[in-house]
């Protein structure tokens, strides 16, 4: 361990030749407890991102909506989230007392967002996490959205979980129109499971969908802290969500990542890749009980553009 970095994280830094200084800004910014203005952050937002790991080692990413202070902090070394359960949600087979999980806040109408992971404790209305690590991350690359809800967020939705064998074609049009996936990872460390659920977000496009089903997704220049990236060198597994905001349909896939530390042959922006094959697709329509229309493009985004046309 090098401060709060873990082998992996600390095997990506030393490749792009960070590794020293990362080794400084680690424990200035990756705090045990959250900040004041964290804690005054998470009870503005109208959802969270959650990520999680199931009985048999499958790491999930969710989103997981309700009015403004449902998240909440109490004191600066927990967060409350007073959400029921989500039966339907494949993610929620991780949420139980003990398990280690991660959250994502992320405010879109200003591009704020802060994350943290830690240990999970049910409650009477929801859970609480004890904070492992809190920290908050640059704007870069999140499209601004104003959400607003179309239902009460205590009503489920009104349609099953569907169960996919392959990508349908819906879902491939999912993923290639997407300017966001939340991404959740994990590594077993020395010092415990450490879980992580980090935001990517591009131009329609910048996600490139193979023939065979394999996700090809970049990695933009960023801040070097590489949460996701190390987990994937030391566990090559990812679960993905693509949120539709403007269907409330949530596509969410457990599986395997292969890492490339190589840029993309074609597309600049991408410093490296990692590529993603499904195991587990669940479609979850109208999950999501509020709407994000569009409201400006995030100027990173557009600049790291998307993958070239096949020629």
């Amino acid at each position: 361990m090098s401060g709060p970095w873990h082998a992996g994280e600390i095997a990506l830094q030393t490749a792009v030749g960070v590794a020293t200084r990362m080794a400084e800004v680690g424990p200035r910014v990756l705090r045990d407890h959250l900040i004041d203005q964290h804690r005054d952050f998470y009870p503005q937002l109208p959802f969270v991102v959650l990520g999680s790991v199931d009985p048999v080692g499958a790491v999930w990413a969710t989103l997981r909506a309700g009015h403004p202070g449902f998240a909440k902090a109490p004191d600066a070394h927990r967060l409350h989230v007073a959400l029921p359960p989500e039966t339907d949600d494949p993610a929620e087979a991780g949420l139980s007392d003990g398990a280690a999980v991660a959250l994502l806040g992320i405010e879109l109408p200003s591009r704020r967002r802060n994350r943290l992971n830690g240990r999970l404790t049910r409650t009477s209305d929801g859970f609480d996490i004890a904070v492992g690590q809190s920290y908050g991350n640059c704007p870069k690359y999140i499209q601004m959205r104003s959400p607003v809800f179309i239902r009460n967020p205590s009503v489920p939705a009104a349609y099953p979980p569907e169960i996919l064998s392959s990508l349908d074609p819906a879902a491939r049009t999912q993923i290639a129109h997407a300017d966001m996936v939340f991404v959740a990872s994990y590594a077993d460390t020395d010092s415990g499971r450490q879980v992580d659920v980090s935001h990517r977000g591009g131009a329609p496009g910048f996600i490139r969908v193979a023939a065979d089903g394999v996700l090809t997704i970049p990695d933009f220049a960023g801040n070097f802290f590489f949460n996701t990236l190390g987990n994937f060198a030391l566990n090559p597994k990812a679960g993905l969500v693509f949120p539709d905001f403007a269907t409330g349909d949530l596509l969410q896939m457990s599986g395997e990542v292969e890492l490339d530390l190589t840029p993309a042959i074609g597309y600049a922006a991408a410093l490296r890749t990692w590529r993603f094959r499904a195991r587990r697709i669940i479609r979850r329509r109208d999950a999501l009980p509020l709407r994000a229309d569009l409201a400006e493009w995030s100027p990173n985004a557009l600049a790291a553009g998307a993958w070239p046309e096949p020629t």
